[in-house]
């Protein structure tokens, strides 16, 4: 038997107990979590034992989720002896899933492994008690996409958002911390009733909770549509789509940087697998209007975040945004997929399904490693905002290498992994006008504008993010005795940035691990019979891409201009200082910074923000500028509604006077209305 037959054979073997093994590696994050309680306070034990065996754990988890994609086979589905006696928890395997385990493994295994090396001293929690916390996240996210029915999906669900709260909230001394885990929860809470509402439209009105009762339900047009839009709502709060967002740009600098990686490049992936799964899956039916709506958010969210993150000065909070962005991106391709697959075009919703999954991918990679590669800087420098930042490439110079990878990925630049997705999106666009439908003809060419001005500003916020961090002349003293990571960040850092690099230079293997998806839930794949390198989504005359044949190119222009300096000019370099406008006593008072990147946004989209201006008075002999930066819909659409239940409460309160009597006579006229009722 050659190599490749038992290969084959043993890739189809390990394929029938997919399910059983990932649930073993779940349970195995479990058990490290809890082993961490055994030497809760022993830091070399926690990090360096049970954060890399989760990591090798979430290798597998990838691995399992890769082989159920080239597989190909019919959904695996298990009972838990878990739950309630006639409620047990029901698991199921198929595409969709694996393809979000793909996603969950490849970037939990870089986190992961990046985490060994950052948590030193548990970050405010004993580290084993972290530990904990961390795993049980881990193995929340991988049940919610195993969950096939809605009892197992809502407990995991809520023991997600639970464990990301403790996570969030791990320097729970701060009070800024304190309260943005409370409007994390809140927001997750809401979101949480919304698709609890959902799954019960979805039931049809009969008590059976499992998904494939969901499934077979008949509904209506209108039951359909209610389970849909209180789907979007929930999920949407959960992946951060504006206005439900409040929440994103407050819990992730709070959280420790693995955590802000976890919850940007996971968590957020949970949302669009339930939404996903609700669409396309368990409802039948599907109306253009849910397209256009969908659509419309999306690209609003999209272009709202990439606005909001030219402006910040806080790093984490400029890629807190950025994931708003992103995240309107991936809505973006589901609002197209929706819209043709309503108009019956399974191709084009394909290739636009096609484009939001592998987004999901690549965001999950590009920005984990962004928020690892800050949080290694705040590690060596104790500084989270732009301003006391700079210079930065010649102290971490391995951070700044690999984080340059990821900004360029996240900036939609070839040949790396952001601008694939990119591209296949704006390739979708490009068949709208097949729709039949004059006026959604003449307005969804606006949100291809949309689109290329979102990418466009999300390079020039990544422009700000790079350039101020690592580039010209540190501003602080202190940034002297910056460091660079350690070898087990570097490792977490470069797993990550070869991911970039793979899907940009092969596009076709996550091409084919998306068409396996679409094949179930369209019916439809776009062409995936090019070789690994090519990508001709629909036909190669019309559109086609190779990142490898670029990367080749790039090589070569660089290789023949090495060998044009250094061997036909026989290595005469000569070196000298860089011009410096006739003025040599630069400083780095002199830098681009932060406020003046965000200065045009600024002035260009001045109607998205509440902005107040600090001056300096004119007798200060060191005068600082100021402005603070608010987004407008907190003021006028979450303050009202915190009012009103404030007074709300007041008024309840008001019932609670403390005096026997009253509430006796509470209790009397209770009983007086029960008895008019009865009667």
């Amino acid at each position: 038997m050659s190599l490749a037959e038992w290969t084959s054979r043993y890739m189809v073997a390990l394929s029938r107990h997919d399910l059983s093994l990932v649930l073993m590696l779940v349970l195995g994050w479990l058990v490290l979590g809890a082993a961490g309680l055994i030497r809760p306070h022993r830091v070399g034990f926690v990090a360096h034992v049970l954060f890399p065996l989760g990591a090798l754990a979430a290798v597998g988890v990838a691995f399992l989720g890769a082989i159920a994609l080239l597989a190909g086979h019919s959904p695996q589905i298990l009972l838990l002896p878990l739950g309630l006696p006639n409620l047990p928890f029901h698991a199921r395997l198929d595409t969709l899933s694996a393809f979000f385990l793909l996603l969950l493994g490849l970037a939990g295994a870089g986190i992961s492994t990046f985490a060994a090396g950052y948590f030193r001293s548990g970050q405010g929690t004993a580290p084993g008690l972290l530990c904990l916390q961390y795993h049980v996240f881990l193995a929340s996210m991988a049940l919610v996409i195993l969950a096939d029915d809605a009892y197992f999906f809502m407990v995991v669900w809520e023991t997600m958002a639970l464990s990301s709260y403790f996570l969030v909230t791990s320097q729970h001394r701060i009070p800024e911390i304190r309260r943005a885990g409370f409007l994390y929860l809140l927001m997750a809470h809401i979101g949480a009733l919304c698709i609890l509402l959902s799954f019960g439209v979805l039931q049809g009105g009969r008590w059976q909770f499992t998904f494939d009762a969901m499934r077979g339900a008949s509904l209506t047009p209108f039951w359909a549509s209610a389970a849909f839009l209180l789907a979007l709502i929930g999920f949407g709060a959960k992946a951060g789509l504006v206005p439900l967002h409040v929440w994103l740009p407050e819990a992730h600098p709070a959280a420790p940087s693995p955590v802000s990686a976890l919850m940007s490049g996971l968590m957020l992936k949970t949302a669009v697998y339930g939404m996903l799964r609700i669409t396309f899956d368990l409802l039948h039916i599907r109306y253009w209007w849910w397209g256009v709506l969908v659509l419309g958010v999306g690209l609003f969210s999209a272009l709202f975040g990439a606005i909001f993150a030219a402006v910040q000065t806080d790093m984490k909070r400029l890629l807190a945004y950025s994931s708003i962005e992103n995240i309107g991106i991936i809505f973006t391709g589901i609002g197209l997929a929706i819209l043709f697959a309503a108009c019956g075009l399974p191709l084009f919703a394909a290739l636009a399904l096609t484009a939001a999954l592998i987004h999901s991918l690549n965001h999950a990679l590009f920005k984990s490693l962004l928020f690892l590669a800050t949080g290694s800087v705040l590690h060596a420098t104790n500084q989270r905002s732009l301003g006391k930042l700079g210079g930065l490439i010649r102290r971490m110079p391995w951070v700044a290498a690999l984080a340059l990878i990821g900004t360029l990925a996240i900036a939609g630049l070839p040949p790396l992994n952001g601008f694939v997705s990119e591209w296949l999106l704006l390739q979708s666009f490009l068949f709208t006008p097949q729709i039949p439908h004059a006026f959604l003809n003449m307005l969804i060419p606006l949100g291809a504008a949309l689109l290329a001005l979102t990418v466009a500003l999300a390079a020039y916020v990544m422009v700000k993010f790079y350039g101020v961090i690592f580039l010209g002349q540190h501003r602080e003293p202190s940034l002297v005795h910056a460091h660079d990571a350690d070898w087990l960040e570097r490792i977490g850092l470069a797993w990550l940035a070869l991911g970039c690099i793979a899907i940009g230079v092969m596009p076709q293997l996550a091409l084919r691990a998306a068409g396996a998806v679409t094949g179930t839930l369209l019916g439809q794949t776009v062409n995936l019979s090019s070789p690994f390198w090519w990508i001709a989504p629909i036909a190669s005359k019309q559109a086609s891409y190779s990142g490898l044949i670029l990367l080749a190119g790039i090589v070569g222009v660089v290789g023949i201009t090495f060998v044009m300096v250094r061997v036909l000019a026989h290595g005469r370099i000569r070196r000298t200082a860089s011009w410096d406008c006739g003025y040599p006593w630069q400083t780095s008072r002199m830098q681009d910074t932060a406020e003046g990147f965000g200065q045009p946004i600024r002035h260009m989209f001045g109607p998205f923000f509440r902005m107040e201006r600090k001056l300096p008075a004119p007798t200060d002999t060191a005068p600082h500028y100021q402005v603070h930066i608010e987004d407008r819909l907190w003021r006028v659409l979450y303050l009202p509604i915190a009012r009103g239940v404030q007074r709300l409460a007041d008024w309840i309160g008001l019932l609670q006077g403390g005096r026997l009597s009253i509430y006796l006579l509470y209790s009397f006229l209770t009983l007086i209305a029960l008895l008019v009722f009865v009667l």
